[in-house]
């Protein structure tokens, strides 16, 4: 069986490659606790950069609802919120963070990309973030210190699909560069990694990045823990399958 999350170490570059490309490679219970994993030990072996991509046709389409009905509602919301613990360590690592996203990035897949640091795209992706439509509130906070509150009030009070042209305007991505351009992005990123020591590279994201992971998680968990979650989740998605 293929690993769900390829791991490659170059040196100074860690390479983590979503690898379920019959999904679009949404995110099931133990991809995201690979990829938990896979970035603390990064972190603790000294990449100085981490490049987050996907295999098949798309970068991510978000949370894997395939076996939502076999699954208690306890155990969901705990998913969920090893989906937020992952996000923080991806925001608040102390190290560069280079998102590199294709076709859709959907849900928690867009959350993915919003909480690296550097997020390139090739010009045929597509973001959405549907999670309000069933009272999640999933990356918010992050995507609005991102885009600012206006556009992240566009990007999810209609719950639109945003093209890359318009997703670089409002500064979810900070490129859109065809893939096959991507390893000079990726040189040149690595090269910008090395210019600071560890330290002071840590020092300067503890400043510049406010620190609202507890308050994010409160959030989270409260809409979460709202009557009817798996019930909210089949009558948005029943409502998607109408549309």
């Amino acid at each position: 069986m293929e690993k769900e999350l390829i791991i490659k170490q170059e040196g100074d570059l860690t390479r983590l490659t979503l690898n379920r490309p019959e999904t679009r490679n949404a995110l099931n219970a133990t991809l995201v606790e690979e990829l938990i994993s896979a970035v603390d030990e990064a972190v603790c072996e000294g990449s100085k950069l981490l490049v987050l991509s996907g295999n098949g046709k798309s970068f991510c389409a978000g949370f894997d609802l395939s076996d939502i009905k076999a699954i208690s509602e306890a155990e969901l919301i705990r998913r969920l919120i090893r989906i937020e613990i992952l996000l923080q360590k991806i925001h608040h690592a102390p190290v560069a963070i280079l998102a590199m996203a294709h076709g859709a990035a959907f849900g928690a897949g867009a959350d993915l990309v919003v909480a690296c640091g550097c997020r390139v795209a090739s010009p045929n992706t597509r973001f959405r973030m549907p999670g309000l439509g069933f009272g999640v509130v999933l990356g918010t906070r992050r995507l609005a210190n991102t885009v600012g509150s206006g556009a992240a009030r566009e990007v999810l009070e209609g719950l639109k699909t945003i093209e890359a042209p318009h997703a670089l305007k409002i500064n979810l991505l900070t490129a859109i560069v065809d893939k096959s351009d991507w390893e000079t992005v990726v040189d040149d990123e690595l090269h910008t990694a090395m210019i600071l020591s560890p330290s002071a590279k840590a020092t300067m994201l503890r400043e510049i990045i406010e620190d609202t992971r507890d308050r994010d998680l409160a959030v989270l968990v409260r809409s979460l823990t709202a009557p009817g979650l798996k019930a909210r989740i089949a009558e948005f998605v029943q409502g998607e399958k109408g549309n």
